[in-house]
This record gives C-alpha cells, sequence and structure tokens, in this order.
C-alpha cells in the first residue's frame, strides 16, 4: 500500500522554495551579526559586493550613497539564493547540525575562493587571524539560521509529522511497505 506519490519535481520545487525563505532568513542573521560586530570594532562596511559587481558587470554606482545601495542589493540577493543550496543539501537527506555545517563549508569555501579572484578581499593566507574567525563567525550565523529555518518549515505540520510517526511505526511492524 503506497500512501504517497514520490514527485520529484515537486519535492525539488519545494526544497528551492523553502531554501530561499531559509536563505533570507540567513541573510537577515548575518547582515545583524556583521552590524553588531561593526559596531563593536569599529569596521567599516564590506566593500566585496560591489566590488565583484563591479568586476562582473562593470555597475558602477555614481555616489557614495549609490555604493551603499547596490552592495546592500547583493548583498541581500547573494544570500537569498545561496538559501537554495541549502534546500539541495536537504534534498539529499541531511539536516540539522550535518546539513548545516556542509552549507557553511559550501557558502565560506566559495567566499574564501571568489573574492580573492574577484580582488575583492586578499586571499585568506594573507588575512590575519581574527579577521579570519570573524568571517568564519558570520558565516556560521548565516548557516545556522538558515538551517533551523529550513528544517523547520520543511518538517511539516503537526498533523505531517503525526502522519509520518504512524507510517514509520506501521512500516516497522510489516503492516505496510
Amino acid at each position: 500500500m503506497k500512501l504517497r506519490e514520490n514527485n520529484p519535481l515537486g519535492e525539488l520545487g519545494s526544497a528551492i522554495g523553502i531554501g530561499l525563505l531559509a536563505g533570507l532568513a540567513g541573510t537577515a542573521a548575518i547582515t545583524l551579526s556583521q552590524m553588531i560586530e561593526m559596531k563593536i570594532t569599529k569596521r567599516e562596511p564590506s566593500e566585496a559586493p560591489i566590488k565583484v559587481a563591479t568586476e562582473t558587470t562593470g555597475i558602477k554606482p555614481a555616489n557614495a550613497a549609490e555604493k551603499e545601495k547596490v552592495s546592500q542589493e547583493i548583498h541581500w540577493a547573494y544570500g537569498t539564493v545561496w538559501g537554495i543550496a541549502r534546500g539541495l543539501i536537504g534534498l539529499t537527506g541531511l539536516k540539522g547540525i550535518p546539513a548545516n555545517i556542509a552549507h557553511f563549508g559550501a557558502i565560506w569555501g566559495t567566499s574564501m575562493i571568489m573574492l580573492p579572484a574577484f580582488k575583492a578581499a586578499p586571499p585568506v593566507t594573507e588575512e590575519d587571524p581574527k579577521s579570519i574567525a570573524i568571517d568564519g563567525f558570520h558565516h556560521a550565523v548565516y548557516a545556522l539560521a538558515a538551517g533551523i529555518v529550513f528544517d523547520t518549515i520543511a518538517s511539516g505540520s503537526k498533523n505531517q509529522k503525526r502522519l509520518d510517526k504512524l507510517i514509520g511505526k506501521l512500516q516497522l511492524k510489516g503492516l505496510i511497505k
């Protein structure tokens, strides 16, 4: 007896949609984390998003206000889209801490390669340990927030959880396949 049909495209669409919501939440979390850290350390906002945009698209904001606006737009779009990766990780069956670690590794690893390639940041081998730790912390905040939101939404409603639990028990007893 089959209670549900597998629908790979539906599962992919759900993973992408939930991933985008998770990415948005992760971006909000990393933004807050960075704002707090910048107040404490007196660090200026990063110009990495605008440097990459200028290098890849030729966009050159006319003034400081435009520069900040474009930088924020890129930051939010980039972070939100990275949620798709979390959705794809979820399709593998990974969830919780293992999925968050994989997502963190993908995001932070990509930034360590991409930003120096676009001359938006020095290679990690030329960074001071404090800067590396702060950057790693912010990316961990993103991955954790995105992971919690993804897993919470993907787990479904209370009724779905009860049904899944019941199906599991019935399968263990050999009553259904």
